[in-house]
């Protein structure tokens, strides 16, 4: 059996665990947290420190992006949705957003891919895990960003090419509630994903749900691995400086053998003890562990192999499996160099699809810094895509995507059930048919944005 604390196996000091002192502190609890009680109609508001400092609740919930005016109208605008699920019932303004859609953080987990070239690679099951497993912590630096994506337009997508020699494909295929679904695929392995997010919003903070499906299948021997990760909270959204954590276990299966790799996710401690930190076991079909992982997930994750109680095995050594790569410095939405590329059309395939999230007008506005005008042009892909719903609705029209199909599957999460979305190929074939033609792409010839069911909604 495997001790209650990974970090036991370690030795004193190893890279990626908790010191001593660190590990005494989280014991009393989270985060600091104060209530704003000073300030006229906030009163119980809950303001979490990450660095757990002492200053006044008042004082740190004057830090943060918005100023007093806006920090205020958008509170009394939001108040009454506390204890709700608001992932698609409000509409935000345009300055808390970054130049980029769901879809595409969608695709921004494919940027250490070379991961899961590894798992597939790999003889050793174990080590197949810890690979996996790793690609699956990389996401989470780029989950650290405060700024809230688009919510994509129905029937929009997302593809990228001339990356790991891999393609990737993203739609959203529902509304209400908000689906998303997405295919990856090299010589290695395949990558699919239905994604539903639940909210609770909470007045300073929300938390958000991860109901969906990951799958990965290794080409090579048919290995299929299927992810639950944690639930994540954004704390601070109005009053303070906005910080988000994932505390909880991430747990991924090998569906072929029964093997697993459980991690944990550390809840940010009292002073900052213990936020980033991950650690945990991959454990053969009989649940004893084989090697243990550690390291943090906005850095990097090691591993080292262990016996049957967990304890580190005499002659093995620690070893580094993913570190983050360089970063821009100051950038002004914290994006990695790959994220840039996501939205660059270098990362676009010959002739892009016009429903590709690249094209959206808000986006590219809010990229060259015109709030103004992508908050216009975010208000009228709203209200065309209400006017559709409104033209399917009385035509009996059901909207039907195009790269995914709805199966009969229902999915049991610890959050809530899923309908399962699946891959149909028909991508794959157009992309196929494109890449053969000899078609040339004008990059001053990229298409209008364009998701719509209908050309025009008097459509029949």
């Amino acid at each position: 059996m495997a001790p209650n604390d990974p970090k036991e196996a370690a030795a004193s000091g190893g890279g990626g665990f908790f010191a001593s002192i660190a590990s005494s502190l989280s014991n009393f609890g989270s985060a600091m947290s104060k209530s704003v009680n000073g300030m006229i109609g906030y009163e119980g508001l809950e303001v979490i420190n990450p660095e757990g400092g002492t200053e006044d609740a008042e004082e740190e919930a004057k830090k943060g992006r918005w100023k007093q005016e806006e920090r205020d109208s958008y509170w009394k605008m939001m108040q009454k949705y506390v204890g709700s699920d608001i992932t698609s019932m409000v509409t935000l303004p345009v300055m808390i957003f970054e130049p980029m859609t769901m879809l595409q953080r969608m695709a921004e987990l494919m940027e250490y891919s070379y991961l899961l070239d590894m798992a597939d690679k790999t003889e050793d099951p174990y080590m197949r895990l810890v690979y996996a497993s790793s690609f699956f912590i990389s996401v989470y630096y780029a989950y650290q960003r405060t700024w809230k994506p688009f919510n994509p337009i129905l029937g929009e997508t997302y593809e990228m090419v001339n990356h790991g020699d891999m393609t990737f494909i993203a739609e959203q295929v529902s509304h209400h509630p908000p689906m998303s679904a997405g295919h990856a695929e090299n010589e290695h392995f395949t990558y699919d994903v239905t994604s539903k997010l639940k909210t609770k919003f909470l007045g300073n903070s929300v938390d958000v749900y991860p109901i969906g499906r990951t799958r990965v299948t290794l080409k090579r021997d048919g290995v299929v691995l299927d992810l639950v990760p944690p639930p994540t909270k954004v704390s601070n959204l109005i009053f303070g400086r906005t910080w988000i954590d994932s505390p909880g276990e991430m747990v991924l299966t090998n569906l072929t053998t029964g093997d697993k790799v459980v991690l944990y996710f550390q809840p940010c401690g009292w002073f900052g003890a213990g936020r980033y930190e991950v650690d945990g076991y991959v454990y053969n079909s009989a649940d004893e562990p084989q090697i243990l992982m550690t390291g943090k997930w906005n850095e990097f994750m090691s591993y080292q192999v262990c016996d049957s109680e967990g304890e580190l095995l005499p002659g093995t050594e620690l070893k580094e499996v993913w570190r983050i790569a360089d970063n821009p410095k100051k950038d002004k939405f914290q994006y990695t160099h790959f994220a840039h590329k996501i939205n660059s059309f270098d990362t676009a395939p010959k002739k892009l699809l016009a429903s590709d999230s690249r094209l959206r007008p808000d986006r590219m506005a809010l990229e060259k810094g015109d709030l103004s005008t992508s908050g216009y042009e975010k208000s009228s892909l709203e209200e065309r895509q209400r006017a559709e719903k409104r033209n399917r609705e009385a035509k009996n029209h059901k909207f039907t995507p195009r790269w995914f199909d709805l199966t009969d599957e229902v999915t049991t999460t610890p959050w809530g059930e899923l309908e399962v979305y699946q891959y149909n190929g028909k991508y794959t074939e157009h992309r196929a048919a494109i890449d053969t033609s000899e078609c040339i792409d004008e990059p001053d010839s990229r298409p209008d944005f364009n998701p719509w069911q209908y050309d025009n909604l008097d459509a029949e």
